[in-house]
């Protein structure tokens, strides 16, 4: 059985990301290089044995949003896109991604929803301190659940 859900992301950015932030979305969308600074998410913990059969946690970045090419268990294609946004009031970014992800990747790209969710348009609130972010849909169902950033937490659908 599998656990895998469709992740779809489309939200807007305002205009203030730095070159840094651009360059790290970038990597983690699959359209740029690895920077050499990581600042939006920079722990992509593993563990491993060691020769000694000993756990050991090790770091190996990977960029979170990077799939292309044919979805495996959700149908269709998966990809992500960045785009400049000239028109006012709503000047900035536009981004999308539809991916699939497993529930252990949860906790990682929660990190970089949470911080998309601080640099939203205003357009995506929905109340007090809740951005609307994307969806998420268990592979099997028809309907995908909304998915929000809720006071800072990434409101996983159950």
């Amino acid at each position: 059985m599998s656990d895998i859900h469709e992740l779809m992301i489309a939200v807007d950015l305002r205009d203030e990301l730095s070159d840094q932030e651009l360059a790290e979305l970038s990597w983690h969308l699959g359209i740029g290089p690895q920077p050499e600074r990581l600042s939006i998410v920079t722990a992509f913990p593993f563990v491993v044995v060691d020769d000694s059969g000993n756990p050991v946690i090790e770091d190996e970045p990977y960029p979170l949003l990077a799939g292309s090419g044919t979805a495996s268990r959700v149908g269709g294609a998966l990809c992500s896109a960045l785009a400049s946004r000239a028109d006012l009031p709503r000047k900035g970014w536009s981004l999308t991604s539809r991916q699939e992800i497993h529930p252990d990747e949860f906790e990682q790209v929660g990190e970089l929803l949470r911080w998309l969710a601080t640099r939203a348009h205003e357009t995506h609130l929905l109340g007090d301190d809740v951005v609307g972010i994307g969806y998420l849909r268990f592979h099997e169902a028809r309907i995908p659940d909304p998915l929000r950033v809720d006071n800072g937490q990434v409101s996983w659908p159950a």
